[in-house]
């Protein structure tokens, strides 16, 4: 059964969290930061999402992204999977780096974006990485270096966060930290990282804020802001979730898409479970994987094990297949 996606409003705010399997570092030196740096720039290239804060840390690392016309989870799967393969490649490891899926909240703008970048930016404080506001002004690993400009990321999104604090830039960036300043002794925040509303398995409900952070679920999707906003994202899901039932009622699954995409491409089923980079075969692998994964919910691991690839395999396929329906037009779902 098609796991479900999570919500995307285009140009939605979105508090990321992902934490290394089992608590494990996920960033053991210069050398793997910069690595995930890189992914996080070219990722956010290729969706045309924005990057408004972030920080890294041994064990975990926070991202508030602004998504465009591409969802959330594109941007993710092109940072995560790739960097897991190089990490393990790099210190000679194997197994799951990170834990389970990664954490979403999807956040209303006009309450929370300033928390979430002081919450974000703060990280380093709360952890006893650095311990005054000079230290953290030269942390190179957050976004915080970037908006007080002692440190230049073409990638960071500065003006959604500093035309907040006033026109002129010297002065906004003043107020801007004193902002930061203001919130060390804050701690750390429930209401942002575990409130607002939860999926679960009756649907959407209301989290109790007094609970602490440390809950798993395996679908890690939350909503933070006003019953009006709240209202507004479940209609965007259950749009969403209305065309893939349709798609679904119409017969439309992984075995009705294989046959069509074998049939448009001149490949036959057995042809899919060949190794190569044979151009038809290629392209319809990337076809499959990505309106399965996009239109029809399936999931990157069920793609994994239908074609007997790895799960980075799969995301090589996914942009593959993405740009050529893109490109060639191709409305085969219907």
């Amino acid at each position: 059964m098609p796991r479900h996606k999570r919500i995307n409003l285009p140009g939605g705010i979105h508090h990321v969290i992902v934490r290394g399997h089992n608590r494990q570092d996920i960033f053991l030196g210069e050398r793997d930061r910069l690595d995930f740096l890189g992914r996080l720039e070219q990722a956010l290239l290729q969706t045309g999402c924005q990057c408004l804060a972030w920080a890294l840390l041994p064990n975990h690392f926070h991202l508030l992204i602004r998504t465009g016309s591409k969802p959330l989870g594109d941007l993710m799967r092109k940072i995560l999977s790739g960097y897991a393969v190089s990490f393990n490649h790099r210190h000679q490891r194997n197994g799951y780096l990170f834990q389970n899926r990664y954490k979403s909240i999807l956040c209303q703008e006009e309450s929370y974006l300033l928390e979430l970048v002081r919450y974000i930016h703060l990280n380093p404080v709360r952890s006893a990485t650095v311990k005054s506001i000079e230290e953290l002004d030269r942390y190179t690993w957050s976004g915080h270096s970037v908006l007080v400009g002692l440190r230049r990321r073409s990638w960071q999104e500065r003006t959604a966060v500093l035309s907040r604090f006033g026109a002129n830039n010297q002065e906004a960036i003043r107020l801007y930290r004193q902002f930061i300043v203001d919130g060390f002794q804050l701690g750390k925040r429930n209401d942002l990282t575990s409130g607002g509303y939860k999926k679960g398995g009756t649907g959407w409900e209301g989290i109790d804020q007094s609970h602490n952070g440390g809950e798993h679920m395996r679908d890690n999707s939350r909503i933070l802001g006003d019953d009006q906003f709240v209202v507004k994202a479940l209609q965007a899901a259950e749009e969403e979730l209305s065309k893939k039932t349709q798609l679904a009622q119409k017969g439309w699954n992984l075995e009705q898409l294989v046959t069509e995409v074998c049939k448009m491409l001149a490949v036959t089923r057995g042809d899919l479970q060949k190794k190569g980079r044979a151009n038809n075969l290629s392209l319809a692998k990337g076809t499959i994987c990505f309106l399965g994964y996009s239109q029809l919910g399936i999931s990157g691991t069920a793609l994994a094990d239908y074609f007997n690839i790895s799960r980075s395999s799969v995301s090589k396929a996914i942009h593959r297949g993405e740009e050529f329906v893109t490109h060639n037009q191709i409305k085969l779902l219907s």
